[in-house]
């Protein structure tokens, strides 16, 4: 698995293997992510249009509850401790 330049840590297309990265197996079918066009690919949540759950998402608003039972963002929770912020991006 390749680790986040930035942070050192995993992306959220390599944890969850959906293909959506730049170049991934899924970028015809489905286009590129716009988690992985972000400063370090690390906060999907917060960027619209993800894939999760095998479908296209919206907004955080609306696809909140599947985030917070997501196994990518309790990970990422319990990696940045106490410098993790569900909406502020800075902290971090």
């Amino acid at each position: 698995m390749g680790k986040n330049e930035k942070h050192g840590q995993v992306k959220c297309w390599e944890f969850k293997k959906c293909g959506r990265q730049p170049g991934g197996n899924k970028v015809k079918e489905l286009g590129t992510c716009p988690a992985a066009t972000t400063d370090n690919g690390r906060f999907c949540w917060y960027v619209a249009g993800t894939l999760c759950g095998g479908e296209i998402q919206g907004t955080f608003s609306k696809k909140k509850e599947s985030c917070l039972l997501c196994d990518f963002l309790r990970m990422v929770k319990r990696e940045e401790g106490a410098d993790f912020s569900l909406f502020d991006l800075n902290k971090r």
